[in-house]
C-alpha cells in the first residue's frame, strides 16, 4: 500500500480509502466486515462513510453503514484507523434524518452524537459537510443559475466555529467539505484564517476518467492551499469496470438495481468508456485498474475512495495501487478526454 498525509496534519492515510455506502443495502453486516478485514490486511487504514448511508438513501436503512462499521470497529485498535464520516446538508429527500437539516449548531450536535454512537467510537478523524446548504452546483448539475431569493444566509463563520468547538471537545480531529465549489472552499479557508479557527483539510468530490471537472479550478485550490482531494466515484458507479460495455446490464449491478442513478449513463459516457477500455486492452490492464491508477497518480489526490459489492471487485480495486501509468499512457488518456471532456459532471 502507498500512503499520504492528510494536508496540514500528521495523519498518514492509505492512498486507497475504503468507501462503504453499499453496507446495509447491497452488503450485509457479515459481508461488510469481510471487506473491512480484507482491506486492513492489505494496508488500508482509511474508511469513509456518512450518516446518510447506505445508498440509495432510505429511512429504513439510514445509518446502517455507520452501524456496520461500528460493530466491526469496536474490536479494532482504533488509533491505527482513520475514520471519516459526514453530516448531510439540507435536502427534502433526506428529511427523515432530522427535522432541521443543515449545519445549524443544533443539527451538528444531533448528527455528531448519533454518528459517534453508531460508529462506537469517541471521535471522528475527519468530519465532513456532505453538501453545501446554499444554492450551487453539485451532484452532476451544470450551469450555475443564481437564485436571488434563496433562503440561505452566509453562515460560514458560525459553522466553522461549531466545528472548532468539536475539535476542542475531542469529538472530531479535523473537518472537510464534500461536493463543494472553489468559492466555497476558499470561503472556508478565509473564515478559518480570519478568526483563527480549525482549518478545512480535505474536499471529497467526484473524480474519474468520466468526470475531471476537479481539474478545471479546484485542483489549483487544492495544490496552492493544501486541501487534499478525497476522490469519490472513481469507477463511475461501475461504468469504468467495463461490465456495462456493449449494452450489458448484469444482474445485481448498481445501475441495474438503481436506474435512478443516471449520472454516468449518457451516450457520451458510454462512448468514452469504450475508448478507455480499448486503451486498457492495449496496455494489458483491466479497465478498472487503469481507471483507478489514473486517479491514484494525481498530485492533488490524498486518497482514492473505492467501493465494491463483491470481494473479487474489492481485490481488483485495491491491486490498482501497484499499477503505474507511464507519461505516454497519460497522454493517450488526455487525447481521449479531449474528444468528449467530462461527459458525466
Amino acid at each position: 500500500m502507498k500512503y499520504s498525509l492528510i494536508p496540514n496534519t500528521n495523519i498518514k492515510v492509505s492512498k486507497i480509502c475504503l468507501g462503504t455506502m453499499t453496507f446495509g443495502e447491497q452488503n450485509t453486516e457479515q459481508e461488510s466486515h469481510e471487506q473491512l478485514n480484507y482491506a486492513v490486511e492489505q494496508g488500508i487504514n482509511f474508511i469513509d462513510t456518512a450518516e446518510a448511508y447506505s445508498v440509495p438513501g432510505r429511512k429504513e436503512t439510514q445509518g446502517s453503514t455507520e452501524r456496520f462499521i461500528g460493530s466491526w470497529l469496536k474490536d479494532q485498535k482504533r488509533e491505527d484507523l482513520v475514520v471519516a464520516t459526514k453530516i448531510s446538508g439540507p435536502s427534502p429527500g433526506f428529511s427523515y434524518i432530522r427535522e432541521n437539516m443543515g449545519f445549524s449548531n443544533e443539527a451538528i450536535d444531533d448528527a455528531i452524537k448519533k454518528s459517534l454512537k453508531r460508529l462506537r467510537t469517541d471521535y471522528i478523524d475527519v468530519y465532513q459537510l456532505h453538501w453545501p446548504e446554499r444554492n450551487t452546483n453539485f451532484f452532476g448539475k451544470r450551469n450555475y443559475a443564481h437564485n436571488p431569493n434563496e433562503q440561505w444566509e452566509d453562515n460560514f463563520q458560525q459553522v466553522i466555529e461549531k466545528l472548532n468547538s468539536l475539535v476542542q471537545e475531542g469529538k472530531i480531529r479535523h473537518y472537510g467539505v464534500s461536493n463543494e465549489t472553489s468559492w466555497g472552499v476558499m470561503r472556508h479557508l478565509s473564515e478559518s484564517s480570519k478568526h483563527n479557527l480549525t482549518r478545512c483539510k480535505t474536499i471529497q468530490n467526484p473524480y474519474s476518467l468520466l468526470n475531471r471537472l476537479f481539474e478545471v479550478n479546484l485542483a489549483e485550490v487544492s495544490i496552492r492551499e493544501n486541501v487534499g482531494l478525497l476522490a469519490y466515484s472513481p469507477m463511475a458507479f461501475g461504468r469504468l469496470s467495463g461490465k456495462y460495455l456493449n449494452g450489458k446490464m448484469p444482474e445485481g449491478s448498481r445501475i441495474k438495481l438503481f436506474p435512478q442513478f443516471s449520472r454516468y449513463n449518457s451516450e457520451q459516457s458510454i462512448h468514452a468508456t469504450q475508448m478507455y477500455a480499448e486503451l486498457a486492452k492495449e496496455l494489458s490492464l483491466s479497465l478498472a485498474q487503469m481507471s483507478l491508477a489514473f486517479v491514484n497518480q494525481q498530485p492533488f489526490v490524498t486518497a482514492n475512495i473505492i467501493g465494491a459489492t463483491t470481494m473479487q471487485q474489492l481485490k481488483e480495486n485495491i491491486e490498482s495501487i501497484h499499477v503505474e501509468l507511464s507519461n505516454e499512457t497519460l497522454q493517450k488518456i488526455d487525447e481521449i478526454q479531449e474528444l468528449q471532456p467530462n461527459p458525466a459532471p
